[in-house]
Protein backbone atom coordinates (compact mmCIF):
# COMPACT_ATOMS: atom_id res chain seq x y z
CA UNK A 1 0.00 0.00 0.00
CA UNK A 2 1.11 3.71 -1.15
CA UNK A 3 1.94 6.02 1.66
CA UNK A 4 1.99 9.88 1.69
CA UNK A 5 5.19 12.09 1.00
CA UNK A 6 4.55 14.04 4.20
CA UNK A 7 1.41 16.38 3.95
CA UNK A 8 1.87 16.84 0.10
CA UNK A 9 -0.91 14.51 -1.21
CA UNK A 10 1.48 12.94 -2.94
CA UNK A 11 1.86 8.95 -2.39
CA UNK A 12 4.19 6.45 -3.36
CA UNK A 13 5.63 2.89 -2.47
CA UNK A 14 6.88 3.22 0.58
CA UNK A 15 10.08 0.65 -0.38
CA UNK A 16 12.33 3.07 -2.60
CA UNK A 17 15.46 2.71 -4.02
CA UNK A 18 19.03 4.36 -2.31
CA UNK A 19 21.31 5.01 -5.74
CA UNK A 20 24.51 5.72 -4.00
CA UNK A 21 25.73 2.64 -3.90
CA UNK A 22 25.89 2.07 -7.69
CA UNK A 23 28.77 4.86 -7.83
CA UNK A 24 31.14 2.86 -5.57
CA UNK A 25 31.07 3.49 -1.74
CA UNK A 26 31.12 0.32 -0.79
CA UNK A 27 32.27 -1.84 -3.94
CA UNK A 28 33.52 -0.62 -7.53
CA UNK A 29 31.29 1.38 -8.91
CA UNK A 30 28.20 -0.11 -11.70
CA UNK A 31 29.15 0.06 -15.68
CA UNK A 32 26.73 2.58 -16.69
CA UNK A 33 24.88 1.04 -18.99
CA UNK A 34 24.24 -1.72 -16.14
CA UNK A 35 22.91 0.68 -13.55
CA UNK A 36 20.52 2.09 -16.00
CA UNK A 37 19.31 -1.46 -16.72
CA UNK A 38 19.09 -2.01 -12.96
CA UNK A 39 17.17 1.43 -12.54
CA UNK A 40 14.77 0.25 -15.44
CA UNK A 41 14.18 -2.62 -13.92
CA UNK A 42 13.07 -1.36 -10.80
CA UNK A 43 10.92 1.08 -12.20
CA UNK A 44 9.18 -2.38 -13.71
CA UNK A 45 8.98 -3.74 -10.20
CA UNK A 46 7.15 -1.03 -8.95
CA UNK A 47 9.95 1.30 -7.79
CA UNK A 48 9.15 5.05 -7.43
CA UNK A 49 11.33 6.79 -5.07
CA UNK A 50 14.88 6.98 -6.90
CA UNK A 51 17.65 8.39 -3.82
CA UNK A 52 20.63 10.44 -4.92
CA UNK A 53 22.82 13.57 -4.02
CA UNK A 54 25.25 15.65 -5.70
CA UNK A 55 28.07 13.96 -3.67
CA UNK A 56 27.77 10.65 -4.58
CA UNK A 57 29.93 10.04 -7.20
CA UNK A 58 30.95 13.37 -7.38
CA UNK A 59 27.98 13.98 -9.61
CA UNK A 60 28.40 10.54 -11.24
CA UNK A 61 25.50 9.02 -9.59
CA UNK A 62 23.10 11.66 -10.59
CA UNK A 63 24.40 11.48 -14.35
CA UNK A 64 23.22 7.40 -13.83
CA UNK A 65 19.29 8.80 -13.03
CA UNK A 66 19.89 11.46 -15.75
CA UNK A 67 20.17 8.48 -18.39
CA UNK A 68 17.84 6.45 -16.65
CA UNK A 69 14.83 8.96 -16.38
CA UNK A 70 14.95 11.31 -18.83
CA UNK A 71 12.60 9.72 -21.07
CA UNK A 72 10.58 8.17 -18.30
CA UNK A 73 10.42 11.24 -16.18
CA UNK A 74 6.80 10.51 -15.45
CA UNK A 75 6.55 6.91 -13.71
CA UNK A 76 9.67 7.95 -10.85
CA UNK A 77 10.36 10.32 -7.92
CA UNK A 78 13.60 12.06 -7.56
CA UNK A 79 14.76 12.92 -4.77
CA UNK A 80 18.84 14.57 -4.59
CA UNK A 81 20.76 16.56 -1.69
CA UNK A 82 22.86 19.12 -1.69
CA UNK A 83 24.84 21.04 1.17
CA UNK A 84 28.63 19.30 1.07
CA UNK A 85 31.08 20.88 -1.26
CA UNK A 86 33.92 18.70 -2.66
CA UNK A 87 36.40 19.12 -5.88
CA UNK A 88 35.25 17.13 -8.71
CA UNK A 89 38.71 17.17 -10.39
CA UNK A 90 41.05 16.01 -7.21
CA UNK A 91 38.19 14.20 -5.50
CA UNK A 92 38.63 16.26 -2.58
CA UNK A 93 36.01 16.87 -0.11
CA UNK A 94 35.01 20.75 1.98
CA UNK A 95 32.62 21.69 4.46
CA UNK A 96 28.77 21.40 4.18
CA UNK A 97 27.83 24.70 2.76
CA UNK A 98 24.34 25.62 3.93
CA UNK A 99 24.30 28.93 1.78
CA UNK A 100 21.69 30.53 -0.59
CA UNK A 101 24.66 30.84 -3.05
CA UNK A 102 25.58 27.58 -2.56
CA UNK A 103 22.04 26.11 -3.20
CA UNK A 104 21.85 27.96 -5.99
CA UNK A 105 24.79 26.34 -7.62
CA UNK A 106 23.72 23.34 -6.78
CA UNK A 107 20.64 23.08 -8.03
CA UNK A 108 21.35 24.15 -11.80
CA UNK A 109 24.07 21.47 -11.26
CA UNK A 110 21.63 18.34 -10.47
CA UNK A 111 18.70 19.83 -12.72
CA UNK A 112 21.45 19.34 -15.89
CA UNK A 113 22.85 15.82 -14.42
CA UNK A 114 19.19 14.70 -14.09
CA UNK A 115 18.08 16.13 -17.09
CA UNK A 116 14.87 17.26 -16.28
CA UNK A 117 13.21 20.63 -15.28
CA UNK A 118 12.51 19.99 -11.38
CA UNK A 119 13.48 17.93 -8.64
CA UNK A 120 10.68 16.25 -6.84
CA UNK A 121 12.32 16.06 -3.65
CA UNK A 122 15.33 18.38 -2.34
CA UNK A 123 17.42 17.79 0.66
CA UNK A 124 19.66 19.69 2.44
CA UNK A 125 22.26 16.46 3.12
CA UNK A 126 23.70 17.79 6.34
CA UNK A 127 23.01 20.83 8.40
CA UNK A 128 25.58 23.50 7.92
CA UNK A 129 26.77 25.00 11.59
CA UNK A 130 27.69 28.03 10.28
CA UNK A 131 24.61 28.96 8.49
CA UNK A 132 21.44 29.48 9.43
CA UNK A 133 18.77 26.71 9.21
CA UNK A 134 16.46 29.11 7.77
CA UNK A 135 18.55 30.64 5.17
CA UNK A 136 18.68 27.10 4.39
CA UNK A 137 15.24 26.46 3.86
CA UNK A 138 14.39 29.82 2.49
CA UNK A 139 17.00 29.14 -0.31
CA UNK A 140 15.13 26.18 -0.88
CA UNK A 141 11.80 27.52 -0.26
CA UNK A 142 12.65 30.00 -3.35
CA UNK A 143 13.48 26.99 -5.39
CA UNK A 144 10.03 25.83 -5.11
CA UNK A 145 8.37 29.08 -6.33
CA UNK A 146 10.46 29.08 -9.07
CA UNK A 147 9.47 25.05 -10.17
CA UNK A 148 13.10 23.78 -10.04
CA UNK A 149 12.22 21.87 -6.83
CA UNK A 150 8.94 20.22 -5.64
CA UNK A 151 9.53 18.87 -1.88
CA UNK A 152 11.75 20.42 0.73
CA UNK A 153 13.52 17.83 3.01
CA UNK A 154 16.46 17.56 5.90
CA UNK A 155 18.96 15.28 6.33
CA UNK A 156 20.27 13.89 9.51
CA UNK A 157 18.59 17.52 11.20
CA UNK A 158 18.24 17.79 14.92
CA UNK A 159 14.65 17.94 16.67
CA UNK A 160 14.79 21.45 17.08
CA UNK A 161 16.21 22.03 13.87
CA UNK A 162 13.08 20.34 12.25
CA UNK A 163 10.87 22.76 14.16
CA UNK A 164 12.97 25.91 13.19
CA UNK A 165 12.75 24.69 9.39
CA UNK A 166 8.74 24.21 9.28
CA UNK A 167 8.56 27.87 10.27
CA UNK A 168 10.34 28.92 7.40
CA UNK A 169 8.48 26.56 4.78
CA UNK A 170 6.82 23.24 4.56
CA UNK A 171 9.34 20.20 5.44
CA UNK A 172 7.78 17.00 3.70
CA UNK A 173 10.41 14.70 4.21
CA UNK A 174 13.44 13.83 6.85
CA UNK A 175 16.54 11.82 6.25
CA UNK A 176 18.07 9.82 8.38
CA UNK A 177 19.40 6.03 9.34
CA UNK A 178 16.66 3.60 10.74
CA UNK A 179 16.89 0.23 10.98
CA UNK A 180 16.86 -2.81 13.80
CA UNK A 181 20.42 -1.80 15.13
CA UNK A 182 19.97 1.95 14.79
CA UNK A 183 17.40 3.58 16.46
CA UNK A 184 18.50 6.99 17.97
CA UNK A 185 16.54 9.07 15.56
CA UNK A 186 13.45 7.78 18.25
CA UNK A 187 15.46 10.54 20.39
CA UNK A 188 12.91 12.82 19.72
CA UNK A 189 13.34 13.44 16.00
CA UNK A 190 10.29 11.19 14.98
CA UNK A 191 7.96 12.85 17.48
CA UNK A 192 9.13 16.63 15.86
CA UNK A 193 8.89 14.87 12.15
CA UNK A 194 4.98 13.89 12.84
CA UNK A 195 4.68 17.34 14.82
CA UNK A 196 5.72 18.98 11.29
CA UNK A 197 3.92 16.61 9.33
CA UNK A 198 6.82 15.53 7.32
CA UNK A 199 7.47 11.88 6.67
CA UNK A 200 10.84 9.92 7.51
CA UNK A 201 12.61 8.11 4.57
CA UNK A 202 15.07 5.82 6.35
CA UNK A 203 18.49 5.23 4.82
CA UNK A 204 20.35 2.12 5.27
CA UNK A 205 16.93 0.10 6.63
CA UNK A 206 19.19 -3.06 6.60
CA UNK A 207 22.03 -1.93 8.15
CA UNK A 208 24.56 -1.71 4.93
CA UNK A 209 24.55 -5.13 4.41
CA UNK A 210 24.69 -6.72 7.81
CA UNK A 211 20.77 -7.29 8.68
CA UNK A 212 20.63 -9.12 5.61
CA UNK A 213 21.63 -12.59 6.93
CA UNK A 214 24.12 -12.85 3.59
CA UNK A 215 27.63 -12.12 5.81
CA UNK A 216 29.59 -14.02 7.79
CA UNK A 217 32.75 -13.75 9.45
CA UNK A 218 34.97 -14.19 6.43
CA UNK A 219 32.99 -11.31 4.27
CA UNK A 220 34.07 -8.39 6.93
CA UNK A 221 34.90 -5.27 4.66
CA UNK A 222 38.64 -4.58 4.26
CA UNK A 223 39.62 -3.04 1.31
CA UNK A 224 40.54 0.92 1.64
CA UNK A 225 38.19 1.74 -0.60
CA UNK A 226 34.70 0.48 1.06
CA UNK A 227 33.16 3.12 2.38
CA UNK A 228 32.22 0.74 5.95
CA UNK A 229 35.66 -0.18 6.77
CA UNK A 230 37.04 3.36 6.88
CA UNK A 231 34.32 4.99 8.83
CA UNK A 232 31.72 2.43 10.35
CA UNK A 233 32.83 1.35 13.33
CA UNK A 234 30.07 -1.87 13.52
CA UNK A 235 32.49 -3.16 10.92
CA UNK A 236 35.57 -3.32 12.60
CA UNK A 237 37.64 -6.22 13.43
CA UNK A 238 36.46 -6.48 17.26
CA UNK A 239 32.89 -5.54 16.17
CA UNK A 240 31.57 -7.01 13.23
CA UNK A 241 31.73 -10.91 14.91
CA UNK A 242 29.72 -9.54 18.04
CA UNK A 243 27.18 -8.23 15.83
CA UNK A 244 27.01 -10.88 13.48
CA UNK A 245 25.69 -12.92 16.50
CA UNK A 246 22.60 -10.62 16.77
CA UNK A 247 21.77 -11.16 13.15
CA UNK A 248 20.97 -14.79 14.08
CA UNK A 249 17.99 -13.40 16.08
CA UNK A 250 16.70 -11.86 12.64
CA UNK A 251 17.12 -15.07 10.83
CA UNK A 252 15.24 -16.89 13.41
CA UNK A 253 12.66 -14.90 13.08
CA UNK A 254 12.76 -14.78 9.15
CA UNK A 255 12.86 -18.70 8.72
CA UNK A 256 9.10 -18.58 11.13
CA UNK A 257 7.99 -16.38 8.71
CA UNK A 258 9.63 -17.71 5.57
CA UNK A 259 10.68 -14.62 4.35
CA UNK A 260 14.03 -13.37 4.07
CA UNK A 261 16.64 -11.73 6.87
CA UNK A 262 16.19 -8.35 4.74
CA UNK A 263 12.36 -8.36 4.46
CA UNK A 264 12.19 -8.98 8.12
CA UNK A 265 14.69 -5.80 8.56
CA UNK A 266 12.46 -3.52 6.16
CA UNK A 267 8.89 -4.85 7.77
CA UNK A 268 10.41 -4.02 11.35
CA UNK A 269 10.85 -0.13 9.58
CA UNK A 270 7.76 0.90 8.11
CA UNK A 271 5.61 -0.68 10.78
CA UNK A 272 7.11 1.55 13.15
CA UNK A 273 5.07 4.68 12.37
CA UNK A 274 2.85 5.55 9.31
CA UNK A 275 4.72 8.23 7.97
CA UNK A 276 8.04 5.98 7.22
CA UNK A 277 9.60 5.29 4.07
CA UNK A 278 12.67 3.03 3.40
CA UNK A 279 15.10 3.29 0.24
CA UNK A 280 17.71 0.66 0.94
CA UNK A 281 20.46 0.08 -1.56
CA UNK A 282 21.17 -2.38 -3.85
CA UNK A 283 23.51 -3.60 -7.26
CA UNK A 284 21.76 -6.58 -7.57
CA UNK A 285 17.91 -6.98 -9.30
CA UNK A 286 17.31 -9.95 -7.04
CA UNK A 287 18.06 -8.02 -3.95
CA UNK A 288 15.86 -5.99 -4.79
CA UNK A 289 13.08 -8.04 -5.62
CA UNK A 290 13.26 -9.18 -1.96
CA UNK A 291 13.23 -5.92 -0.61
CA UNK A 292 9.80 -5.15 -2.74
CA UNK A 293 8.41 -8.41 -0.86
CA UNK A 294 9.17 -7.00 2.60
CA UNK A 295 5.67 -5.01 2.35
CA UNK A 296 3.98 -8.73 2.96
CA UNK A 297 5.63 -9.48 6.11
CA UNK A 298 3.83 -8.84 9.22
CA UNK A 299 5.48 -8.98 12.55
CA UNK A 300 4.02 -10.45 15.46
CA UNK A 301 4.16 -8.10 18.67
CA UNK A 302 6.49 -11.35 20.03
CA UNK A 303 8.37 -11.12 17.18
CA UNK A 304 8.75 -7.42 17.29
CA UNK A 305 10.18 -7.27 21.23
CA UNK A 306 12.22 -9.99 20.12
CA UNK A 307 14.10 -7.52 17.72
CA UNK A 308 13.40 -4.89 19.79
CA UNK A 309 15.85 -5.65 22.12
CA UNK A 310 18.66 -5.95 19.30
CA UNK A 311 19.80 -2.44 19.32
CA UNK A 312 21.30 -1.98 22.91
CA UNK A 313 23.18 -5.08 22.50
CA UNK A 314 24.79 -3.60 19.31
CA UNK A 315 28.77 -3.23 19.27
CA UNK A 316 30.47 0.04 17.68
CA UNK A 317 28.71 3.15 16.98
CA UNK A 318 27.47 3.99 13.61
CA UNK A 319 30.01 6.65 12.38
CA UNK A 320 33.27 8.00 13.87
CA UNK A 321 33.37 10.52 16.03
CA UNK A 322 33.85 12.86 13.09
CA UNK A 323 31.07 11.50 11.00
CA UNK A 324 28.76 11.26 14.18
CA UNK A 325 29.36 15.24 14.80
CA UNK A 326 27.69 16.24 11.11
CA UNK A 327 24.50 14.40 12.42
CA UNK A 328 21.57 15.38 14.81
CA UNK A 329 22.52 18.89 14.59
Amino acid sequence: MKRAIGQTGRSLNPIGLGCMGLSGVYNAPVAPDAAVRLLHEAIDLGVEHFDTAEVYGLTKNEELLGAAFHDRRNKVFVATKWGPTFDVATGQRGPVDGSRANCRRAVEGSLKRLRTDVIDLYYLHRVDPKTPIEESVDAMAELVKEGKIRLIGLSEPSAVTIKRAALVAPIAAVQSEYSIFTRDVEDGRLAAMKTVGASLVAFSPVGRGMLTGKMTAADRPTGETDFRNATIPRFSEENFAANLKLVAEIEAIAEELAAKPAQVALAWVLARAPNIHVIPGTTRIGNLAINLGSDHVLLSQGQTRRLDALAEQVSGARYTPMGMSAVNR
